[in-house]
């Protein structure tokens, strides 16, 4: 016998013994099953509304008051209504106002952010406070200003007044998460990419603006969202029905004396769907924004 023959069963014999010793699989903690319990529960407590919103939508008119919590038949028929209801327009025209505020106010706040990042001129620490201040203001405090001012520009009935108002309330929120964002790149990156002959452009969309991409993805999301689902303010500006964004042509489902709730939670529903499939896909890098600033 050689060896190499002799080896073999000897080898056998040790991987056997390290098999034997391999430690089994541990069972979860009971820490670790109560948290993941209770984090269902709550994911669970925040679906619930949407998921009646859902139903609500799909119920015949007829079963609006039984008991049932399922439908007898599912009434595809009321997100049908909305397309031929004329309500796409109203749809595009949010689109419109809320991608148009979010570039409006990624192209003020990236500047800015970066250069109170960058540069520690005086009154710098005031102007970061002052920034954080008019986030307080809410538009509804300042409603009857700002249907004034815009009277006096003959911009009242107009998509770009609401472009506006919805850019200048999220621009301090932006500002705010872009500053903490462009702090946390070490300057140092930015200072090879000098050497390399790069200048400050150069420097800030080659280097700074792809480290700093979580956080400008958050303050899109985060704008876009909030002029998504912006009501009153353009509850107030428009009057022509065909001007109106969707949240505001969904409240004429509400009359005096009756609600068409399937029309309505149907919808609602419509208008929620590009919400959360925009923030499905970016949800890592809204994360990640969100934590900008918190490690040095």
């Amino acid at each position: 016998m050689t060896t190499t023959e002799a080896a073999r069963p000897a080898a056998g014999a040790t991987a056997g013994r390290t098999a034997s010793r391999a430690p089994a699989r541990r069972l979860p903690r009971i820490r670790t099953v109560l948290v993941a319990a209770t984090a269902y529960l709550i994911a669970f407590i925040f679906l619930f509304p949407y998921l009646e919103m859902v139903l609500t939508a799909l119920r015949p008119q007829g079963e609006l008051l039984k008991a049932s919590y399922l439908p007898s038949v599912f009434a595809w028929e009321n997100f049908t209504a909305f397309w031929s209801g004329g309500l796409t327009g109203n749809l595009l025209v949010t689109l419109q106002v809320a991608a148009s505020s979010t570039v409006l106010v990624l192209l003020v706040a990236l500047p800015a952010a970066y250069y109170t990042a960058r540069h520690a001129f005086r009154g710098r620490t005031a102007f970061l406070v002052l920034v954080l201040i008019t986030q307080m203001f809410q538009p509804t405090a300042l409603l009857v200003g700002i249907y004034r001012e815009f009277f006096h520009f003959r911009m009242v009935d107009s998509i770009w007044s609401l472009i506006l108002v919805n850019g200048g309330f999220n621009l301090a929120f932006a500002v705010w998460i872009l500053h903490a964002y462009f702090s946390s790149i070490p300057r140092e990156l930015e200072e090879a990419a000098f050497i390399d002959g790069n200048g400050r452009f150069g420097a800030l969309f080659r280097i700074t603006l792809p480290l700093a991409a979580p956080g400008v993805v958050t303050a899109l999301i985060f704008t876009f969202i909030a002029a998504w689902n912006e009501f009153v303010v353009a509850l107030t500006l428009t009057t022509t029905p065909a001007r109106q964004p969707l949240t505001v042509a969904l409240n004429s489902f509400i009359g005096q004396y009756e609600v068409d709730w399937q029309n309505l939670f149907a919808g609602s529903v419509i208008a929620t769907i590009p919400v959360i499939i925009l923030f499905v896909l970016i949800e890592r890098k809204v994360v990640g924004g969100l934590t900008a600033g918190s490690i040095k």
